[in-house]
């Protein structure tokens, strides 16, 4: 069992993580970059009144844009991509897909539990974005996605009808309590850019989930087959 749980993490992970980091690739990273010109002119700015000041350049590293960029970027979507495959392949130990195609159901619970439900108090941000006490939006987004699994889970396997109206109240409570917010909200990148991206990576978040969740259902099905 357990080698097969690694075997469908790791090979629909790694189609996950490549699919994923295409798709930034064409659509995410040029917003990224793009919003970087308006934060690095401000930082630029600032760093060489420092500079002025103490007679001295600080720079810190960071990839390069192109392929040490896109590397970075796939080498993190892996780790993540095979963690959460992990977290799928165990939970079919418990409740298996019947059909493939099942498998997009679950990936679409888990791009509503780590996706859609933060994003909507915590929308994703772009660079120069002002944002809230870092440690206050970790412990909502936690909340949050906690509650939404636990909802989605009450809602979809529940027989009782109490039992699901009670998931569906953990979905909505994260909501009703708010999440944190800053006192002003300030954004370096234009509005248009910032909605830009908004989309974007819920959209590539979404196609990452419903291709996780099918091949690791087609793999984990394939596997016990075999087995």
């Amino acid at each position: 069992m357990i080698k097969r749980i690694a075997r469908t993490a790791g090979f629909a992970g790694l189609l996950a993580a490549l699919l994923l980091t295409l798709l930034q690739s064409l659509w995410v990273t040029p917003l990224i970059l793009e919003a970087e010109t308006y934060e690095n002119g401000v930082e630029h700015s600032h760093a060489e009144e420092h500079d002025y000041a103490d007679g001295h350049v600080h720079e810190s590293w960071a990839p390069e844009d192109g392929w040490q960029r896109t590397l970075a970027t796939g080498l993190s979507n892996l780790v993540v991509a095979v963690g959460f495959a992990l977290m799928l392949a165990g939970l079919f130990t418990l409740h298996a897909p019947g059909k493939t195609w099942n498998g997009l159901l679950w990936g679409l619970g888990g791009f509503t539990t780590f996706s859609l439900a933060p994003s909507l108090g915590l929308p994703p941000e772009l660079p120069g974005t002002e944002a809230a006490d870092l440690l206050l939006r970790q412990y909502w987004w936690i909340g949050t996605a906690v509650a939404t699994s636990i909802g989605l889970v009450l809602i979809a396997f529940a027989r009782s009808w109490s039992l699901r109206i009670s998931g569906a109240v953990l979905l909505a409570i994260p909501h009703l309590i708010g999440a944190p917010q800053p006192e002003v909200h300030t954004n370096l990148a234009p509005e248009t850019l910032a909605n830009q991206f908004i989309l974007a990576s819920l959209v590539t978040n979404a196609l990452f989930w419903a291709a996780l969740g099918l091949s690791a259902a087609w793999l984990f099905g394939r596997n016990s087959r075999n087995a």
